[in-house]
């Protein structure tokens, strides 16, 4: 079956079409092409009431994917058709999870209890277990804040697994390369990008041009610094000048050394925290976590 191209025309017609044909207020309607590459439908509906999501033929398992996700209550408007005429139908996602899509259109779903609010911190255990070690979700949200992700961002994430995940969530129009060079981790991330239906994050082992030669140019990298930092940003900074890092590490001569490594690089307005989480135990007693040290930095040519 020939592919259907959702151009601004065809756009306009579903969107006249729903609006003839429901009372749903289409004012605040999240539009989402998942032909494009690189979509994300499950994080779009979760923070989103209305999504119109536009799909070609052949995807066999999309309610299922909502379904277990825990979207089952929300409610899917669609036509059995390619064109935006005809009979409306209306399910709920637990009752449609047998079906796939079999032809080229646009469909509403109504998710009631779509949260407003992005998903920053999450909790480890909504992580897939496996060979990594994750950091605790309060560091991780300081992390993305320094960071500054835009739904837009093309971002480079070297050593942080869950640090990936979350930036693909915050930015559903860009993208993120996650570096690992660890088999065992980058078995583990991609079993996290399945288990949140990420399409926006491309896994590689190795900073260099040949690995990154199909990616696209980064506008900032987030990486945990090791014995490969010097040769990361040698690279990133030779492929885009203007990158911004924001560097994780837990030791304190790295930290130390990392403003003259990073100014050798041409970057400026680097900042160093220290950021020290305590929680309390079940003996009444504070268990101190690890406490690192967050260096971030702007390119001198991005001021």
């Amino acid at each position: 079956m020939e592919q259907q191209i959702f151009t601004n025309e065809v756009i306009l017609s579903w969107l006249q079409y729903y609006a003839k044909n429901t009372t749903l207020d289409l004012e605040h309607v999240k539009m989402i092409d998942i032909t494009k590459k690189n979509k994300n439908v499950i994080p779009t509906v979760e923070a989103h009431k209305t999504t119109l999501v536009f799909t070609n033929a052949g995807i066999k398992d999309i309610f299922y994917r909502l379904w277990n996700a825990g979207l089952g209550e929300c409610e899917v408007w669609y036509n059995e058709g390619s064109d935006p005429s005809g009979e409306i139908l209306h399910q709920q996602v637990k009752d449609m999870i047998d079906r796939g899509i079999n032809a080229s259109a646009g469909m509403l779903i109504i998710n009631p209890n779509a949260r407003n609010t992005a998903k920053i911190g999450l909790s480890n255990e909504s992580f897939q277990r496996g060979s990594i070690h994750y950091v605790g979700s309060e560091i991780r949200a300081i992390i993305l804040n320094k960071m500054a992700v835009d739904p837009q961002d093309d971002l480079c994430v070297i050593g942080g697994e869950s640090i990936a995940i979350e930036a693909a969530l915050m930015a559903p129009e860009g993208s993120v390369i996650a570096v690992e060079y660890s088999q065992a981790d980058r078995e583990t991330l991609e079993d996290n990008v399945a288990h949140f239906d990420l399409h926006n994050v491309k896994i590689i082992d190795h900073v260099d041009a040949e690995s990154m030669k199909d990616c696209p140019v980064p506008s900032l990298v987030f990486l945990v610094a090791s014995a490969s930092t010097n040769q990361e940003l040698a690279y990133l900074t030779s492929i885009n000048p203007n990158i911004n890092v924001v560097i994780y590490t837990l030791d304190f001569r790295v930290a130390a050394t990392m403003q003259d490594t990073l100014r050798s690089f041409g970057f400026t307005d680097i900042d160093t925290i220290q950021v020290s989480v305590a929680k309390l135990g079940s003996r009444n007693t504070f268990k101190q976590e690890p406490a690192p040290w967050i260096i971030t930095a702007r390119s001198a040519q991005s001021n």
